[in-house]
């Protein structure tokens, strides 16, 4: 294993799910990925759970608050988060939870692009953020879904240095059979972009997708049927390998 021990600014570096149901989620991802884990113990933490693969924090786990409800929250590292606040909203995006400290951990906001989803920034500290990476039952990639991909581009661009190289295309031209943005960091590839199109329920809002790898897509989605979770998109081919969506019960 290759532990992470710090980002560059601009890289995506967490994860955390939050659900109504925190021992339920904490053993269905015990189960799924092999994490472990117990809630901190400080009242600050409010219940807050890093789940460790190994020795490796591999990502978070929060209980839900009155009327929040249970996703899964993508962060990407930044120098200055009050910073990175002020020049989110001078590209267009807005705050939607000003920059706070988290214990000794590092300090947080969430901000959304111009077309709405939202987007946590971490500046580290005590946390680097996922010491596990790119390995099976870790953060692998972020992907943002939205109906305006051109505002993403250039607002991320603006944001984080973020490049955008277009992958996909249609399938009569050769392409993949839908439209896919790759975005880059310098030469690194951090995450992609979505179009949603008319085949998307218009009720679904513009929001960022958290993938982990695992060994086998297949087993893994079976396992989540057999853990009393849901498979909303069945193990599928696509160009870089091969990939499932599931919710969590």
């Amino acid at each position: 294993m290759v532990r992470h021990t710090a980002y560059e600014p601009g890289t995506p570096s967490w994860a955390d799910v939050t659900s109504s149901d925190p021992d339920a989620a904490r053993a269905f991802y015990g189960a799924l990925f092999g994490w472990t884990g117990e809630p901190a113990v400080e009242p600050e933490a409010r219940g807050y759970t890093v789940m460790m693969r190994g020795d490796a924090a591999a990502a978070g786990l929060a209980p839900t608050f009155g009327e929040m409800p249970s996703v899964w929250s993508a962060y990407v590292t930044v120098a200055d988060a009050d910073a990175a606040l002020e020049a989110a909203a001078a590209a267009g995006g807005s705050v939607l939870m000003g920059a706070m400290d988290v214990l000794d951990a590092g300090r947080m906001a969430v901000i959304a692009d111009p077309s709405g989803a939202a987007l946590s920034l971490w500046q580290p500290n005590s946390h680097i953020g996922a010491e596990v990476r790119m390995e099976p039952n870790a953060l692998c990639w972020v992907e943002l879904n939205t109906r305006d991909p051109d505002s993403a581009v250039a607002f991320f661009g603006e944001l984080f240095g973020w490049k955008a190289q277009q992958v996909g295309g249609p399938a009569e031209e050769g392409g993949p059979g839908f439209d896919y943005i790759m975005l880059q960091l310098g030469d690194t590839p951090v995450g992609g972009i979505i179009t949603m199109d008319e085949n998307w329920p218009a009720e679904v809002p513009p929001h960022w997708m958290v993938y982990f790898a695992v060994e086998d897509c297949d087993t893994a989605a079976a396992r989540v049927t057999q853990l009393g979770g849901e498979v909303c998109v069945p193990p599928t081919d696509i160009p870089p390998g091969r990939f499932a969506v599931v919710n969590d019960p």
